[in-house]
């Protein structure tokens, strides 16, 4: 059993027992761990100015409880691993599950594909209209091919084919208005 007493010459508080292999005063244990403790930290929080003020705060704590501790070292030890635990977990990159952007706006994550009753509703639609567009004079066909799949003006439209503007806006209205209604007797359009 170690028998250890407590004494405090000149403002400086020194720890004196039987086998003691830890230093007598903070100062001297300070100079003797200060090294070994900062190595140590730093491999646990790989940041040196982070692990320069763990160790910095666990030799505070320790002046303060000085004291009361028989084990100085292996205190000193477990203080920093502690505190640098505690400031991993407390600054640590955390990345937040619905983070916010800039200018208020909110990120979320969305499955852009669609679900497979809308993918089949799709593809039937889609194929329904092909349907529908055979149902065109080849001409008017020509017109919408080169409007909706070209993305041709009416005036590059005009020139390829040979007619005016307005034939060609009035050509269109017409289609695109026969393409709704057979759309709409077929069942695609509520």
């Amino acid at each position: 059993m170690q028998v250890s007493s407590l004494s405090m010459s000149d403002g400086v508080t020194t720890m004196q027992g039987e086998g003691d292999e830890d230093p007598s005063t903070l100062a001297e244990l300070f100079a003797s761990m200060e090294g070994p403790l900062l190595s140590y930290v730093n491999q646990l929080m790989n940041d040196r100015d982070e692990a320069q003020d763990v160790v910095q705060e666990s030799f505070l704590r320790l002046h303060r409880h000085f004291d009361e501790v028989c084990q100085p070292r292996a205190w000193l030890y477990r203080t920093a691993r502690n505190l640098a635990f505690s400031h991993k977990r407390k600054h640590g990159k955390v990345v937040p599950f619905s983070p916010v952007a800039e200018e208020g706006l909110s990120y979320e994550l969305v499955d852009e594909e669609p679900l497979p009753d809308a993918r089949i509703e799709r593809l039937e639609s889609v194929g329904l209209a092909m349907l529908c567009l055979d149902r065109l004079a080849e001409d008017v066909r020509a017109l919408v091919n080169m409007k909706f799949v070209d993305g041709l003006s009416y005036k590059e439209m005009a020139s390829r084919t040979g007619t005016s503007i307005g034939n060609v806006g009035y050509k269109l209205h017409h289609a695109i208005k026969f393409l709704a209604l057979e759309m709409k007797r077929e069942g695609a359009l509520g």
